[in-house]
């Protein structure tokens, strides 16, 4: 497995497992499955509801198929209601208690949005804290003693805009080793890539390949989806591969780690091939021009009426009309 050496030191496969929305009953035999096919980089969240599940898939895995932990890449995020620095050491806690782990090789702020205790998805301005309230810095703060402690061997971010990056590094005694951001042929994220790339800050895609495709799909809608995009799909048929291998290899190409989600063993084993799918220079350059700057995730639910986020303080750039 191609992977990528963190500011860490750490070495970070170029594909992973992403783990949201699998559905009740459903993470157990998907994380089984993707551990089978050769998987070792799991991308986990608190905010899934579904880390004790994947723990004991991984814990059986280990038990049954020879799996050490040292194979394993394992990311958790701590969710935006425990930023207050007294909160982020018992959600760390729980993390490796579900995953049943001594640590974690990657631990990200999941979102720059402060949420009160107990809020899972923010339905009223009460709901939230603004940055000055519970600033950035001081959730950053508990998480570098995490990782001092050996709790985590890597501490990052996600969706950081670049100006939240610089902020946070401009005080941080451990800078963030990764920032997680949407990032697909719809939305390049270039400006943000090019200040990573000078700071030795790997970026992880979520979502990589933008939408599913809906069915009977005219010629105009599939310029909105990424894998029926024509262009998408010249490539994908002069390669002899899927839609899905051609936008995972675009990614990583250019240097970029992905953790797309699937629990169809098929579907799995047609991802982690990707890696052997080789794009030339002009295929790089037509996708690079599919670019429009487009969110499927725009953090909506944080610019409710009232709420102290809007588009333009969390992104760091005007909504796009």
């Amino acid at each position: 497995m191609r992977s990528k050496t963190l500011s860490t030191g750490y070495k970070m496969p170029m594909l992973g497992l992403g783990t949201v929305n699998f559905g009740e009953g459903k993470t157990y035999p998907a994380l089984r499955a993707a551990l089978k096919a050769g998987y070792r980089h799991i991308d986990c969240a608190m905010m899934y509801d579904n880390e004790a599940e994947i723990g004991q898939a991984i814990a059986d895995a280990m038990k049954e198929d020879g799996i050490k932990r040292s194979d394993l890449f394992i990311t958790s995020k701590l969710w935006n209601s425990f930023h207050k620095p007294e909160d982020v050491r018992g959600a760390l806690e729980k993390t490796l208690a579900d995953l049943q782990m001594e640590y974690l090789d990657l631990y990200l702020m999941h979102w720059p949005v402060a949420l009160k205790k107990g809020v899972k998805k923010p339905t009223s301005s009460a709901d939230y804290y603004s940055l000055e309230d519970v600033p950035l810095m001081s959730t950053w703060r508990e998480l570098e003693e995490c990782f001092d402690e050996g709790l985590v061997n890597t501490i990052g971010v996600s969706n950081f805009s670049t100006h939240k990056l610089e902020d946070l590094i401009m005080e941080a005694r451990v800078a963030p080793a990764v920032n997680q951001v949407e990032l697909h042929p719809f939305l390049q994220q270039n400006e943000l890539r090019s200040y990573c790339l000078h700071n030795n800050i790997a970026i992880t895609a979520y979502s990589p390949l933008g939408r599913g495709i809906p069915a009977d799909l005219t010629e105009q809608q599939k310029q909105e989806v990424v894998l029926a995009h024509p262009v998408i799909e010249e490539i994908a048929e002069k390669h002899d591969a899927t839609t899905s291998q051609v936008v995972l290899k675009w990614a990583i190409q250019n240097g970029i780690i992905v953790v797309p989600k699937s629990g169809n063993p098929e579907r799995l084993a047609q991802n982690l091939a990707a890696l052997a799918c080789d794009l030339d220079e002009h295929d790089m350059s037509r996708i690079a021009h599919l670019d429009k700057n487009h969110r499927f995730i725009p953090g909506d639910e944080y610019f409710l009426s009232g709420s102290p986020y809007t588009w333009e303080n969390l992104w760091d750039e005007p909504r796009p009309e």
